[in-house]
């Protein structure tokens, strides 16, 4: 099992690469399904969980959310019931169990359709923001009355009350 050590610094360092790392590398450990542990350097305490935990924080703090507040509420609720684990194995054997649909359904589909059905609705959804972005364009030339050529000629930088100064020099 890869170790990794938690300095006092709350810096990490990786024993098998020999260099330290980020919390990002962990959510690549994660992603890539690879088994470590770290321990606390100073205490020799497993804080793993305490790890992983961060990783997830930064990740919706940073990326897409996926925890809303009320589920964060009702996870936070569960600490003072009688039954924790039950909630814990609970919601772990449902994320198991929704992955492996998920990876079904992408390969049943792929086989079906013959293109990976994730990469077709993301280049779906690029395609749209791009319409989109084009009619919303539009609509902005239309409502300020330029014409299609003259938003491309017009100077960024330069602004009407600063035209104005130059000229009274």
């Amino acid at each position: 099992m890869r170790t990794i050590k938690k300095y006092p610094n709350r810096r990490l360092y990786d024993t098998e690469l020999s260099k330290y790392i980020t919390l990002s590398h962990i959510r690549e450990l994660v992603i890539a399904k690879e088994a470590f542990v770290v321990i606390d350097k100073k205490s020799g305490e497993d804080i793993t969980r305490t790890i992983l935990m961060q990783v997830i924080i930064e990740q919706e703090q940073h990326g897409e959310p996926v925890m809303t507040e009320d589920f964060l509420s009702q996870i936070i609720r569960t600490y003072g019931s009688a039954m924790p684990n039950v909630v814990s194995n609970y919601l772990e054997q449902s994320l198991r169990l929704f992955m492996t649909q998920q990876a079904q359904a992408r390969s049943t589909l792929k086989k079906v359709v013959g293109i990976d059905p994730v990469d077709a609705v993301a280049g779906l959804a690029q395609r749209n923001f791009a319409r989109w972005r084009a009619v919303q364009e539009e609509v902005f030339r239309v409502l300020t009355g330029n014409k299609p050529d003259e938003d491309r000629n017009k100077p960024e930088t330069t602004s009407a009350p600063a035209q104005k100064i130059s000229r009274k020099r």
